[in-house]
This record gives C-alpha cells, structure tokens and sequence, in this order.
C-alpha cells in the first residue's frame, strides 16, 4: 500500500501544471528595512515582474502585519487605490498602504489576493503572498502566519542581508489545519522584480526559472542580482491556482 501510495503521488507530480505565464502578485515594502517609528509604504500590484507589466490589481481580501510579540495589525482599512503606468501607457489600478512599526524586531507582512481569471490559465489564481520587514534587531524573520487554507512559504534562510550568489533556502508548508505537513514535489518559480521595463528581454528560462521542492517541502535559490525577487509555490486545489510567494530582498554588492 506504502508502494502504491508513493507511485500515486509521483504520477501526481508529474501531471501537475507546468509554470505559469509570469502572472504574480506583487507586494514590496519601502524601505524594507527600518527603524521603530518610521512609516513604511506597501505597494501592492499585479504584473509581470521581471518585464514590469502591470495590470489592474483587485484589491486583496486580506492585508495585514504580524509585528515581533505577535500581534496583528489589519490593514486593509488603510488602502488607498492608485494609478499608474501599464502595458502601452494605459493607467491601471494598484494599491497602497502605510503602518508605522512600534516594536524592534521582523514584521511579517501578509496579503491574500482576490482569486484573478488570467487569459491562458485553465484556473483562476489566488495568492498568498509574504514579506518581511526588518526593524532594527534580528527576531521573528521565521514566523509562521497562519491563514487558513493557503501553503504558507516560509524562509530558512534569513531573508534580508543577503548578497548575490548566496544560497537563498525556503520551505512551502500546510496549513496547520491541514497539519502542518510540509509540500513536497511542489512546482516553484523564481523571478526578479525590474522597477523599469527592461530595453531588451532575455529568453524565456532566464526570465521565470523554476525548480521543484523536496520531499520535506524546501527548496534552495540563488539570486544572482540585486533587487526584489518572487520564490512562488504552485498547486492547483479546490478548483483554483493556489500560489504561495515569499518576495526576498537582495542586497547590492
């Protein structure tokens, strides 16, 4: 039975769905790393990050900070709806939002998206994303967030003060409803965020690399440059696209 078990979910793996087009949402802080009392802006879109396409963003069904003693700031009263430039100059709509962290220590940062119908995707997505804002001292970068129903990423390697070409670890888990089993064979996709649309494109592997996590959920990424950069697990669950991302900010040289 173990055997047959364990063939099942092979053939499971190799069934699951291929990368998506490059469709993410996207949540960066400003700065991403601070001190207590100063304000932080997230910005909140929905694109293709590496082209820097962006598209009409929805906004998110949850948006909120997990600061250091645990607690939970809600923030989605404080979203202030955007414009900017899209595809051919068109405006779309993104949002924004702005706490002010009061305690030393990492700020977990959670939004999960309104699932989105994208052209070419059998299944609509829907997103759980994370970032993490440093505040001063090292504690609580590896926080788990805990919303329900979602594979939470989660670093284990810690995710600021990094340098291109380090080795950059992260493990997809379960739900703890769903016991907290880590996701193994997951599908994942690596990409940097370009805050201007790059003059030429390279091709289509250098854009959206991707990799697949262990048999214990991890999976290790080496992020060549620096800048903002997606780590996403993908599954296809309850008749959507779940995605988990955890953006990982890198420092220059």
């Amino acid at each position: 039975m173990t055997i047959r078990r364990s063939l099942l979910a092979a053939v499971i793996l190799l069934l699951a769905p291929a990368a998506a087009d490059a469709h993410y949402h996207i949540l960066l802080p400003e700065p991403h790393a601070t001190k207590t009392g100063e304000v932080v802006t997230l910005t909140y879109q929905f694109g293709h990050p590496f082209e820097h396409q962006l598209f009409d963003t929805q906004p998110p069904q949850q948006l909120f900070v997990i600061a250091p003693d645990g607690t939970k700031i809600d923030l989605i009263g404080k979203l202030e709806k955007i414009t900017v430039d899209g595809i051919d100059g068109k405006k779309v709509a993104t949002f924004r939002a702005k706490f002010t962290p009061e305690k030393r220590g990492d700020h977990i940062v959670v939004a999960v998206a309104t699932p989105v119908k994208v052209e070419g995707e059998l299944l609509p997505l829907h997103d759980f994303v994370k970032v993490i804002v440093h505040v001063q001292t090292q504690n609580g970068w590896d926080r788990k967030a805990g919303v329900a129903g979602f594979p939470e990423p989660l670093p284990l390697t810690r995710p600021y003060g990094l340098v291109p070409g380090i080795a950059f670890r992260a493990e997809f888990a379960e739900p703890a409803e769903a016991g907290g089993r880590p996701v193994g064979g997951a599908l994942v996709e690596i990409e940097r965020y370009n805050p201007i649309p790059p003059k030429e494109l390279p091709p289509d592997e250098h854009i959206t690399r991707t990799a697949r996590t262990d048999r214990i959920g991890t999976v290790t990424v080496t992020p060549t440059e620096p800048g903002w950069w997606a780590v996403t697990a993908i599954r296809d669950k309850d008749g959507t696209r779940q995605r988990g991302t955890l953006w990982v900010f890198v420092d220059g040289k």
